[in-house]
């Protein structure tokens, strides 16, 4: 895992001598009103008298302080620093009467937009987004400041490396600390994302979740392909047949002193899905890569969550396989035999995802949690429903909704959807407890839910996360996000295990 830079809390009013050695000082900016010049959002102590000139200078630049903008203000030796950067943080919120805008996720982009225009230019930093909102501005700043560069060839000059953040700000130097340990677990799912699959197939990726959990303290159990076959893991030994490289199933255990429940996490980890037999176009199959994005994200989490010490014992339940086709792949028409017993008519194999989630949700449930929370690129019809940065988010009411308000406070954004019962009729087998499909297209984010609502036990609060989309940008880079993996749903994740730490 990469390190982050040293945090420097320079107070609420340092003063230019605080630049002395910087690269760069970050400042946030806000539209003007009625197309004036923008204007200084947070601390304005460290510009001197350039603050007053400055809103000026960025609009003859070309700024207008919409979200994520970007103007470098060459400072021609009037200030310690030789370049101030101004992001736009976008209009202000709207807030209660009485209370206080929440501008954290304003903040985590425009810092994660300055990060990137800095990125490899810049050894100290120095930003006054953190006088708005300390915590998002550190987790913004190190997410934007990624970059997956494991296999470049070095370049002859090495950039620059962020290694000093100065952070405007007065207060709880563990809000930093905190938001920079978020910042390096989202990291660390990144690099497991953006690993490409000849490199992290089933066992290798398990060896991978075995160093990670172990440097964590966190207890390991992994099933090999004999293992699962004697337990009876049909869902994962049928998606897995196909390949030469045989599936795995991770379990990952962080038990703290007094934990105050116990949750179930599960996350779906689909190292290449070429479809199997049912096979994809290969119009961007290459973007399969990420199919295991839920897997990567829950072995973050739960590592997370043992570093932050948090009060909930954490049982993660990683399903691992490789959907290939090949003389010994499954077929449509096939029957498995899932764990605990229910039967699955194959309809399509490039519904594998559910399949390899029914084994391992079943499993968990055998656990008694308290609440279980999977998550998976389990749709494309999450892409239809909700675009490309929204994950759905189903399963039991109470605890759907208190899930999808964490995730939108985390950053990674979601939105509640029902689980109609009229589609599950549609998934009725002629031979089968149930087929994995149905035979039409509509509500094809829900029905995944509903299939997965099956393996569930009937006294388990749980919630189906769906981060088809989200989990991998395949577009340009925004805010924090890079291109590739995105880290998603860590944050919701580790919120999520706070929120019942904290509240049960």
């Amino acid at each position: 895992m990469t390190s982050s830079p040293d945090l420097e809390l320079l107070g609420a009013e340092p003063g230019p001598d605080a630049l002395a050695d910087a690269d760069a000082l970050v400042v946030g900016v806000r539209p003007g009103e009625d197309g004036a010049d923008p204007v200084l959002a947070g601390a304005t102590s460290p510009l001197g008298d350039l603050a007053a000139d400055l809103p000026g200078l960025v609009a003859l630049l070309g700024g207008t302080g919409k979200a994520e903008e970007v103007t470098r203000v060459p400072t021609r030796g009037g200030l310690g620093t030789p370049l101030v950067v101004a992001v736009g943080l976008g209009t202000e919120p709207a807030a209660p009467a009485g209370e206080a805008p929440d501008v954290a996720e304003q903040v985590r982009r425009a810092a994660g937009a300055a990060a990137r225009a800095l990125h490899g230019k810049a050894a100290r930093v120095v930003t006054t987004l953190s006088s708005l909102d300390l915590a998002a501005a550190v987790e913004g700043t190190l997410l934007g400041d990624y970059a997956f560069t494991e296999y470049k060839k070095e370049p002859e000059t090495a950039p620059t490396e962020l290694r000093r953040l100065g952070l405007v700000a007065d207060g709880d130097r563990a809000a930093a600390d905190r938001a920079a340990t978020v910042a390096r677990w989202v990291a660390a799912a990144r690099d497991l994302v953006n690993t490409p699959p000849n490199d992290l197939y089933p066992d290798a990726f398990a060896q991978r979740a075995r160093a990670l959990a172990e440097g964590a303290g966190v207890a390991v159990e992994v099933l090999d392909e004999h293992q699962l076959a004697e337990g009876g893991y049909g869902g994962v030994l049928g998606v897995g047949g196909g390949s030469s490289r045989p599936p795995r199933l991770v379990r990952l255990t962080y038990t703290p002193a007094n934990p105050v429940k116990k949750v179930a996490l599960v996350g779906k980890g689909i190292t290449f899905d070429t479809g199997g037999i049912s096979i994809k176009p290969a119009a961007n199959m290459d973007h399969m890569t990420s199919d295991m994005s839920g897997a990567a994200g829950v072995v973050a989490a739960t590592c997370l969550a043992a570093e932050l010490g948090l009060d909930v014992e954490v049982v993660a339940t990683v399903p691992m396989a490789e959907n290939m086709p090949s003389g010994t792949a499954y077929r449509p028409g096939d029957v498995l035999a899932m764990y605990g017993g229910t039967t699955v008519e194959v309809l399509n194999t490039d519904a594998e995802g559910r399949l390899v989630l029914g084994d391992a949700i079943a499993r968990a449930c055998e656990d008694a949690p308290d609440y279980l929370l999977e998550t998976s690129t389990l749709t494309g019809a999450q892409l239809v429903a909700l675009g490309s940065r929204t994950p759905g988010v189903m399963g039991a009411d109470e605890f759907r909704d208190r899930v999808a308000a964490r995730a939108v406070a985390a950053g990674d954004g979601g939105w509640a959807m029902p689980l109609p019962e009229e589609l599950r009729a549609d998934l009725d087998s002629r031979v089968a407890d149930l087929a994995n499909v149905t035979n039409h297209r509509f509500g094809g984010m829900l029905v995944g839910g509903i299939f997965l609502r099956e393996f569930v036990a009937d006294d388990v609060p749980w919630v189906h996360l769906d981060i088809a989309g989200p989990a991998f940008n395949t577009g340009g880079p925004h805010g924090y996000t890079p291109k590739g993996g995105t880290g998603v749903p860590v944050r919701t994740i580790a919120a999520v295990l706070d929120d019942i730490a904290r509240h049960g």
